[in-house]
C-alpha cells in the first residue's frame, strides 16, 4: 500500500476525531440523551475513525505504539455490528476522554496538510 495512502488514511483520523470532539465541546452527556443527530454524527465520526484505523497496516501501527489501534478498530466494531445495543455512556466517555489524546498523538504523527 502507498504511504500516501497512509497518510490520508491517518489524516482521515484525525480529522474525524476533531470534529467529534467539536461537536460534543458545548454540550453535557444528557444532552447525547436528548439529541438524536447528536449520537448519530458522533456514532458515524467514531466509525470513520475506527474504519480508516483499520486500514493502516500493521508495519505502520507498530511505529507508534502509543495509540491504540485495537481498541480505536474494536469500538468501530462494536458500532457497526453491535448498533442495536450502543451503550451511551461509553459513546460519551469515548469522546470526551478517549479521543482528545488520541487526537494529540496523532498530530504528531500526520503530516501536516499542504498549502495549496
Amino acid at each position: 500500500m502507498p504511504e500516501h495512502d497512509d497518510s490520508v488514511r491517518l489524516r482521515d483520523m484525525l480529522d474525524h476525531a476533531r470534529e467529534a470532539v467539536a461537536l460534543a465541546v458545548s454540550k453535557s452527556r444528557a444532552d447525547l440523551d436528548a439529541n438524536r443527530l447528536l449520537e448519530l454524527s458522533l456514532l458515524h465520526l467514531i466509525t470513520i475513525v475506527g474504519e480508516a484505523a483499520s486500514r493502516i497496516p500493521r508495519d505502520v501501527q507498530s511505529q507508534h505504539d502509543q495509540v491504540p489501534w485495537d481498541q480505536i478498530v474494536g469500538m468501530r466494531n462494536r458500532i457497526v455490528h453491535g448498533y442495536a445495543s450502543i451503550n451511551l455512556d461509553i459513546l460519551w466517555q469515548t469522546v470526551v476522554e478517549d479521543l482528545p489524546p488520541l487526537i494529540s498523538d496523532l498530530e504528531k504523527i500526520v503530516p501536516p496538510e499542504k498549502s495549496e
